[in-house]
């Protein structure tokens, strides 16, 4: 019993961490439901099914093979190890290994996994008569899929198949719904060749994973609606950018229009190669190269209103130029740095971009020697909103980079009044590649 109630737990626990890694979703009430739902099909499960399966391997089990095994019913195995295919949906993959899984475990003679029209998976027996992709064949799984309920039958001649070029080796089996919340979106089937009754246990067991394999697709449509919001922000996110960039640039052009026209049409120029580059570009990334040119062209465009004022220097590595890194990342912190802390400091001041690679991680560094940040203020500085202008630069990049890697990775902000401010960040290098840009829900 202690060992039904740990391993209970145990897997409500894996469930309930891969929801929250996946999906940012948590509640202890919905751990404890998974609990409870969990240890009474184990009680269901225990008795019948680990004997049975442990009787039939009793003659060629030998000791080397235990670790094969794990200590419990088949059930939780079961779960434990389909939970990180079921997760990515029903799909002809995820129910081929699914299938593959309960099979084993279960020793079924032959296992069937279907979405709402279609064969996604088939396993033993009749195999070649049912292939993946090709349409549902038997009236008693469309029975299922259209009602919602389980059914039990007790010949082939119930299972009602349309193929009658054959000669079916089933001689019954069971046919339980999968459901992703009040939705029926596939059928799970095992069945049985051997002629007379079908044990209960079989009837207990296709139930009882029918029920677990739902929970996890549910969990797996969590996640899908975590990604979707996650996309949802960053694209809110960028979406203040450019605008703030913008203000902020026409207001230095405007200001040469009228005393300096050729000056005028330099920086438009200059402005319109810059949103040639940038609107342009799909998704969140950006080779660190363009990053840096949209940098310099705006200081370019700044250093037109102030002139020797400003000054930019970067130490970067041009081994790291081709790493992916978040738009528009780099140029706020700068933005930040020439217009809060250079030009409000007497005479003139720098700012630096730094770039390393140490760790297995990107370390970006923006530094300034301007007037710096009180510490009452400091605290302060990268919540929405706060300060002076739109509100957005070095909170927006901050909450971007929190999106895409982590609490953990987002800017780092050390500041000391009238010596300067330096901004600190870092990318893990498994994700800023060079060829496969990071994804939301996989940091």
């Amino acid at each position: 019993m202690l060992k039904t109630l740990f391993f209970t737990a145990l897997l409500s626990v894996v469930q309930m961490l891969l929801a929250r890694k996946f999906s940012g979703f948590f509640s202890i009430q919905f751990l404890i439901g998974l609990f409870i739902v969990n240890l009474i099909l184990v009680l269901i499960f225990t008795d019948w099914a680990w004997e049975d399966i442990a009787s039939r391997r009793k003659e060629d089990f030998h000791e080397e093979d235990f670790d094969d095994y794990l200590p419990t019913d088949p059930t939780v195995q079961v779960a434990y190890e389909t939970l990180q295919f079921m997760r990515r949906g029903l799909t002809e993959v995820s129910a081929r290994k699914t299938a593959e899984i309960i099979q084993k475990i279960c020793e079924i003679p032959a296992v069937a996994i279907t979405d709402r029209e279609k064969v996604l998976a088939y396993l033993g027996a009749g195999c070649e008569n049912h292939r993946p992709g090709e349409r549902i064949l038997t009236k008693a799984t469309q029975y299922v899929i259209e009602t919602g309920e389980h059914k039990i039958v007790h010949s082939s001649e119930e299972l009602n198949c349309t193929k009658t070029d054959c000669e079916c080796p089933l001689s019954a089996g069971v046919i339980a719904p999968l459901k992703c919340g009040d939705e029926v979106v596939g059928s799970l089937k095992l069945y049985q060749t051997e002629r007379g009754q079908l044990p209960p246990h079989i009837v207990r067991l296709t139930i009882g994973l029918a029920q677990l394999l739902s929970m996890q697709m549910e969990l797996s449509e969590l996640e899908h609606q975590s990604q979707l919001v996650t996309e949802a922000k960053l694209e809110a996110l960028n979406a203040q950018i450019n605008p703030h960039f913008l203000f902020n640039t026409l207001n230095t052009i405007i200001m040469y229009s009228r005393r300096d026209p050729d000056k005028t049409r330099q920086l438009l120029i200059h402005l319109a190669e810059f949103f040639r580059k940038t609107l342009k570009r799909p998704g969140h990334y950006i080779p660190l190269s363009e990053e840096l040119d949209c940098v310099r062209t705006y200081f370019a465009l700044e250093q037109a209103r102030f002139g020797d004022k400003i000054r930019l220097q970067e130490e970067i590595d041009s081994g790291l130029l081709d790493y992916l890194i978040p738009v528009f990342s780099l140029q706020p912190l700068v933005e930040n740095a020439i217009k809060h802390g250079i030009t409000a400091k007497n005479g003139s001041g720098n700012v630096t971009i730094k770039a390393k690679l140490k760790d297995n991680k990107l370390h970006f560094s923006v530094i300034d020697d301007g007037v710096g940040i009180p510490p009452e203020k400091l605290e302060n500085v990268l919540q929405p909103g706060y300060g002076s202008g739109t509100g957005v630069g070095l909170s927006n990049v901050h909450l971007r980079l929190q999106n895409l890697y982590g609490d953990n990775c987002g800017l780092k902000i050390v500041s000391k009044v009238g010596q300067g401010t330096a901004v600190h960040f870092q990318i893990p290098i498994t994700t800023a590649n060079k060829e496969h840009p990071p994804n939301a829900l996989e940091v």
